[in-house]
């Protein structure tokens, strides 16, 4: 956990993108609260596509949920579409860390 903690605190960021229209966001919210008790200094901010038409457009968004993992550098790594387990979440978290 430890090499998580230290890349994650180095910048890689989770944006989350949804809607309170959309079920299942809300189906996912329960999910990231428990990955994020998990993961200590991870980095995630949640945009509500209806209320930041910028951020929609600037990542191309044109469903939701939609999970968009940035390095450092802001560039897009890896985006995971619709509903997502757990398991399958860390997963990809834990993937993009041991790069």
């Amino acid at each position: 956990m430890e090499k998580e903690d230290k890349k994650i605190s180095n910048g890689v960021r989770i944006l989350k993108f949804g809607a309170v229209w959309c079920m299942q966001c809300l189906v996912m919210r329960p999910v990231w609260e428990e990955i994020e008790a998990e993961i200590r200094n991870l980095e995630t901010e949640y945009f509500d596509i209806d209320e930041n038409p910028e951020a929609k457009e600037k990542y191309g968004i044109k469903d939701v949920p939609i999970f968009i993992f940035l390095d450092k550098d802001g560039k897009e790594v890896l985006r995971l579409e619709g509903l997502q387990n757990k398991e399958e979440i860390v997963k990809s978290i834990r993937d993009y860390l041991e790069k």
